[in-house]
């Protein structure tokens, strides 16, 4: 996957974490390294930021806590993201089987 793409895969999967509990760089990086993310330390202290830069996480210390304006981005972004599955996942599925009719 492209650098940029999963970036934003891993900001969205950080919001949702977020929504659960505070996050810290330490705990996070082998949760998304289990979901099949390639990320450095660095990479996703620098994605915390990012996303504390656009207001969605609050820093306090070494966590990272949810906003309001987070909460709401990850409500569209579930939103969004429902709409794709259903076209891009699904619908790949349906066009694969179409063809070979």
């Amino acid at each position: 996957m492209h650098a940029e793409v999963q970036n934003l895969f891993i900001r969205i999967h950080m919001l949702y974490f977020a929504q659960q509990q505070d996050l810290t760089v330490r705990d996070i990086q082998p949760v998304l390294e289990e979901r099949g993310y390639r990320v450095a330390e660095r990479e996703v202290k620098q994605e915390l930021e990012h996303l504390t830069q656009e207001n969605f996480l609050t820093a306090h210390e070494d966590q990272f806590s949810i906003t309001g304006t987070g909460i709401e981005e990850l409500k569209e972004i579930q939103h969004v993201l429902g709409i794709m599955c259903s076209e891009v996942v699904e619908g790949a599925g349906k066009q694969m089987s179409g063809a070979s009719s």
